[in-house]
C-alpha cells in the first residue's frame, strides 16, 4: 500500500507529522503536540491532508515506481 507522510520541520527538527495510515497529526515536541491537537480538531485541514493520498500519491505512484526501478 501507499502511505502519505507530511512532516513539518523547524531548525532541522521534525515537530509534527501527518500520517495517512494513522489518519491524524502526531506531535513530537511540546509545540508539535499542541499544533497536532489544533490541526486534528480542524475538519478542513484534516480532510485536506487525508485527501492528498488520493490526489497526489496514487496518481503519481506508477510514474515514481517506474523512475526508481529504471535506475536500479
Amino acid at each position: 500500500g501507499i502511505e502519505f507522510i507530511d512532516s513539518y520541520v523547524f531548525n532541522k527538527a521534525e515537530y509534527v507529522r501527518f500520517n495517512s495510515t494513522v489518519g491524524r497529526f502526531v506531535g513530537y515536541t511540546e509545540h508539535g503536540v499542541k499544533n497536532a491537537e489544533a490541526r486534528n480538531s480542524d475538519a478542513g485541514i484534516l480532510g485536506q491532508e487525508q485527501g492528498e493520498l488520493e490526489r497526489v500519491c496514487k496518481p503519481n505512484a506508477d510514474i515514481d515506481y517506474s523512475t526508481i526501478l529504471d535506475k536500479t
